[in-house]
């Protein structure tokens, strides 16, 4: 299904705006759109329920929280152990992202924690001691240039 054809140029210029400031007044957006408030409300309703919208986070610093440093960890497993293992390494302690990946590791984990001590930790007594993982690779990002969770709404076209 063609996202072009789900949303027309309201919704598109909706979600621009709801995507550079997710806490903007609808009053707000409803005067960037030309629309009254109540009508793009509905549209916003409707683009929830649609799946488009997912949801809405405050991004928070992670230094304050003790979880400063970024890690991830590709994780090759038994084929036989996939389906078994994505709960429990979702489950771990400071995995933000679970991806399954191409090629021969199987998943890619986005962790964050304190520091190397708590990384050696929990790759130690979490990830390494689940059966079915054979192997892991981790990189440990020292500093980070692009992070964003925003989707490019101009390669609708």
């Amino acid at each position: 299904m063609e996202l072009k054809r789900i949303i027309d140029d309201i919704d598109h210029q909706i979600l621009q705006i709801l995507q550079k400031k997710s806490r903007i007044p609808n009053a707000e957006v409803a005067r960037q759109v030309g629309m009254a408030p109540s009508a793009v409300l509905e549209r916003i309703r409707k683009l929830e329920d649609r799946g488009i919208i997912e949801g809405y986070e405050v991004r928070l610093n992670p230094q304050p929280f003790n979880q400063g440093l970024m890690a991830f960890v590709q994780v090759r497993v038994q084929s036989s152990s996939r389906i078994n293992l994505v709960t429990a390494l979702s489950a771990v302690t400071g995995v933000q992202d679970v991806h399954q990946v191409a090629g021969e590791d199987g998943y890619l984990l986005k962790l964050r924690l304190a520091d190397n001590a708590e990384l050696g930790k929990v790759l130690a007594e979490e990830i390494c001691s689940l059966n079915g993982v054979l192997q892991t690779k981790t990189s440990i990002v020292l500093n980070t240039i692009k992070e964003t969770r925003k989707i490019d709404l101009n390669r609708l076209s």
